[in-house]
């Protein structure tokens, strides 16, 4: 059997036991996992059954990519719909960058690292390269006002706390926002914005690497 075969049925396999057995109901979420090769995202040499375990891989530089599970219930939080602006905090591999650029987003990502936003943006220009993604190397801690507001944002790792401002770049008109927030006991946090009113709730506990933040001089 081909590397292609052996990974479209562990894809199918995850995306069956691991997503929807799992309580994933969104179906344009399970149909993007499926189109998305993981194996392109995580480091070379990786086998393919451990590509597809749904467990966060180590990817370099401290940070990790998170267990597919993970990822498609806080983008079935999310909510957002094709069309949408979304900025994503933490590229990291670009697995999930690609997962929301397949379901038609339009996507700000920001990554911190240089050379981890570069093997990322190169893996997705070869998976997804029609995509509306934009890439930018810098600090996104706070978010990047350049570009508010948008429908939705979405963090890839866990501040200590709730980052000031973030709420400000959602969309007054039920922008809506996911992210892990805590140190040693993280949570998963939805944040849905209605002109001035924000509502928080919190939902799963969670484990992620923590949101670099850069030192200051």
């Amino acid at each position: 059997m081909s590397s292609e075969s052996s990974a479209a049925i562990l894809r199918m396999r995850m995306v069956n036991r691991d997503l929807a057995d799992a309580g994933i109901t969104d179906e344009r979420i399970l149909n993007a996992f499926m189109k998305i090769p993981r194996e392109d995202f995580v480091p070379p040499g990786t086998d393919l059954s451990t590509a597809y375990g749904n467990h966060p891989l180590p990817i370099g530089f401290g940070q990790t990519v998170s267990q597919p599970y993970i990822v498609a219930f806080m983008l079935q939080m999310l909510e957002c719909e094709s069309g949408n602006r979304i900025l994503e905090i933490g590229t990291g591999s670009g697995y999930q960058t690609a997962i929301l650029a397949s379901m038609g987003m339009k996507v700000v990502t920001i990554e911190l690292l240089p050379d981890l936003a570069a093997r990322a943006k190169k893996a997705l220009r070869a998976i997804v390269p029609e995509a509306d993604i934009s890439f930018i190397v810098a600090d996104g801690y706070n978010g990047w006002t350049p570009a508010a507001p948008y429908d939705c944002i979405i963090v890839s790792a866990a501040p200590a706390i709730m980052p000031e401002g973030l709420e400000d770049q959602l969309n007054p008109a039920e922008g809506r926002m996911v992210l892990p927030v805590g140190e040693w006991h993280q949570k998963l946090i939805s944040i849905t914005r209605s002109g001035d009113n924000i509502v928080m709730r919190e939902s799963l506990p969670v484990r992620f690497v923590p949101l670099v933040k850069p030192r200051k001089e």
